[in-house]
């Protein structure tokens, strides 16, 4: 079986950035709205949680106020209040939530909040399963969330690349290609991927140099999300990987 190039969807960088959902999960209540807190739970709500636990909260605690927190977030329109000139959103977001734990005096105190906040399944998070297996270090708060942060933002990457496969119906191509981008374990040797895809060895070089080049794409495009101007964007990629090697 040959390689095939499997066409990238085409879409602007910066039509949809996590300022503009900040600014549509800060507007009136609407289907709309609901989508983009949604996304920022998601995107957001592991690093926040590890952050949290990070601080000496239990468990039980962090879970209450990364909930109260996304609440909170959305019930006082602090979303409508947030300024992409000042800078990248993870700084948005992180100083949203020191100020809304400044004010939380007794953490047992912290209220389930409901309302508007988009509820996200713990368990298909995993998310103290996911903080038991991080690095026993000296990692302060900050660092451990910024690290949480890249992980997550190479996550999403890896499972839009894997959906972007899977549109193309080459699925099963991507998971035995998928341990040769960043963060992949390898399995096999090239000469032992090519026998098994069918591929020469040379065919199997120059389809993994697209599948790291639209990999490269898709990073840039999910960073550019986070960033309120385009020039950002080599800085960020450059402190990702700082980050991830630290």
């Amino acid at each position: 079986m040959g390689s095939t190039i499997i066409p990238l969807p085409v879409s602007p960088v910066f039509a949809t950035t996590q300022w503009s959902v900040i600014l549509r999960a800060g507007g009136e209540d609407s289907p709309l709205q609901h989508d983009a807190i949604a996304q920022l739970c998601r995107a957001y709500w592991y690093p926040l949680y590890a952050y949290v636990r990070r601080q000496g909260a239990s468990p039980e605690d962090a879970q209450d106020l990364t909930q109260g927190f996304f609440a909170r977030l959305i019930e006082r329109k602090v979303v409508s209040e947030a300024d992409a000139d000042k800078g990248k959103f993870r700084w948005f977001i992180l100083g949203t939530l020191k100020h809304y734990l400044a004010n939380q005096h007794d953490l047992k105190a912290a209220a389930k909040r409901g309302g508007n906040c988009i509820h996200v399944s713990l368990d298909d998070l995993n998310v103290e399963s996911r903080y038991q297996i991080e690095p026993v270090t000296t990692l302060s708060p900050d660092k451990l969330f910024d690290r949480s942060w890249a992980v997550t933002l190479l996550e999403r990457v890896r499972e839009q690349l894997r959906e972007h496969y899977t549109q193309a119906g080459k699925l099963d191509r991507f998971e035995r290609l998928e341990s040769f981008i960043p963060g992949g374990q390898t399995r096999g040797s090239y000469e032992e991927v090519a026998r098994d895809l069918g591929v020469s060895e040379g065919a199997l070089r120059v389809e993994l140099h697209r599948l790291k080049a639209t990999y490269r794409q898709f990073l840039r495009s999910e960073i550019a999300h986070t960033v309120s101007n385009p020039v950002e964007i080599d800085e960020e990629l450059r402190y990702l990987i700082e980050v991830m090697q630290g």
